[in-house]
């Protein structure tokens, strides 16, 4: 959420700001609006000094035994406490949509960040690892997979619906192995481990950003919980509404949890395959910083991310998203895109963002340091996947393939299959 006095004073660079990112902000309408909201507070506090005054001089007036005066003074103060009744309806309609602004307003862009309306300008960071280059046709884990019996996308359908998946057999075990391998190395790198409800509240999702403006991408349930898209969601609200010491500061969170996306505006995209379904797995990296550090964590995340797919053994590059490609509640994201031979392209494999203060203010999450100042500020907090664990699994098959139709299990995962080396075709 943007500071209504940071977008007052700074509504110009806040309007450049918007224009990167494509957003529609018309900075008059704030500003009428904000001003509005100050004038009619001014006109609240105004009378309510009036009225103190006039009850202060009903008391003195009925001890001097001027009953009639007294009563004219009354009559005085019902009229004040009715405007004032008034005023405060009318303040009230203003600041909501004055906080309607702002809450659905993205976040900044950090100064850093590549200007560009779409993915087409984004920057490549750097690459890792060299595409393998196959002595037969590669196949795509859509046909792999099933082939192998460790992925069965027509009863995910029969279970659920379209674009929902059943791993079986060595796919559930290459799937948990994914899960408990990426867990126990971001825990060997100061990640505390967390389990977390998949459910969250309205509250929840609205301190990260989810609500109210991306409602229509969650699955809800009856009685106003929804299924969560992210651990981030929890993760990160763990500590709404406190205040942390800054010599606790940076907190490094990690958590497996299954998500839930209706992907409402992603119809058509990659909805073949497992890379873009309505349930998957994911590890999730959430830190929490003050502003001076949060940056250089950001690309700490970003390495504890790619040491994931290193560690694996697959190729990725990790590219800084454009002004126009990040998320809403990003003020720099890194992008770390695995590479998959059915594409003969990268995937989105990770995502790792600082959101800065932009989620702490929504959900009152900040800290305090008496010895460097009074009080308390807010906090920036971060987010990564640490991986996708649906996307890393299609990342193992297709880049392990061979040419039998089975799937070698990479190394640092072998112990988390009981020892096992090979995946083969299971009926």
């Amino acid at each position: 959420m943007l500071d209504a006095k940071y977008v007052r004073e700074n509504i110009e660079a806040v309007t450049a700001a918007m224009e990167a990112r494509g957003e529609s902000w018309d900075p008059r309408r704030f500003l009428e609006l904000d001003a509005r909201r100050r004038e009619l507070i001014g006109e609240v506090e105004s009378r309510q000094a009036v009225r103190n005054e006039t009850s202060k001089r009903i008391g003195e007036l009925m001890q001097a035994g001027q009953r009639q005066e007294a009563d004219v003074a009354k009559d005085e103060v019902r009229g004040i406490n009715e405007a004032i009744e008034e005023l405060g309806a009318e303040l009230e309609a203003v600041e909501a949509q004055v906080n309607e602004l702002l809450m659905t307003s993205p976040n900044i862009p950090h100064e850093s960040v590549p200007l560009g309306p779409d993915e087409t300008a984004n920057v490549v960071v750097r690459h890792w690892g060299t595409p393998r280059e196959f002595d037969f046709e590669p196949k795509a884990h859509w046909n792999l997979g099933p082939e192998l019996g460790a992925i069965d996308f027509e009863r995910g359908v029969k279970l659920a619906r379209s674009r929902f998946v059943v791993l079986g057999g060595d796919g559930a075990r290459l799937n948990r192995a994914l899960i408990n391998f990426m867990l126990d190395t971001h825990a060997e790198h100061g990640y505390r481990e967390w389990s977390l409800p998949a459910l969250a509240n309205v509250a929840t999702l609205t301190g990260t950003g989810q609500l109210p403006k991306f409602e229509d991408d969650l699955f809800k349930t009856s009685e106003d919980l929804y299924l969560i898209p992210t651990a981030e969601v929890q993760l990160t609200n763990l500590h709404r509404d406190e205040v942390l010491e800054a010599d606790e500061l940076p907190l490094h969170y990690c958590a497996y949890t299954p998500c839930f996306r209706e992907e409402a505006g992603a119809a058509g995209r990659d909805t073949r395959g497992m890379i873009r379904v309505h349930q998957f797995d994911k590890v999730e990296l959430v830190k929490f910083a003050t502003p001076e550090t949060s940056f250089d964590e950001l690309e700490g995340m970003v390495a504890d991310a790619e040491r994931v797919l290193q560690l694996l053994g697959v190729p990725y590059r990790t590219i800084v998203l454009c002004t126009g490609d990040m998320g809403f509640a990003a003020a720099k994201t890194y992008d770390i895109e695995a590479w998959l031979p059915s594409y003969n392209d990268y995937k989105e494999i990770s995502s790792c963002s600082n959101c800065t203060d932009f989620q702490a203010r929504r959900a009152a999450i900040k800290y305090r340091s008496p010895g460097q100042f009074k009080g308390s500020r807010l906090a920036h907090t971060l987010n990564g996947s640490g991986l996708a664990v649906g996307r890393t699994l299609v990342a193992v098959l297709e880049n392990y393939q061979r040419a039998d139709g089975s799937v070698d299990v990479p190394e640092v995962l072998q112990p988390y299959m009981g020892g096992q080396t090979v995946i083969t075709p299971q009926p």
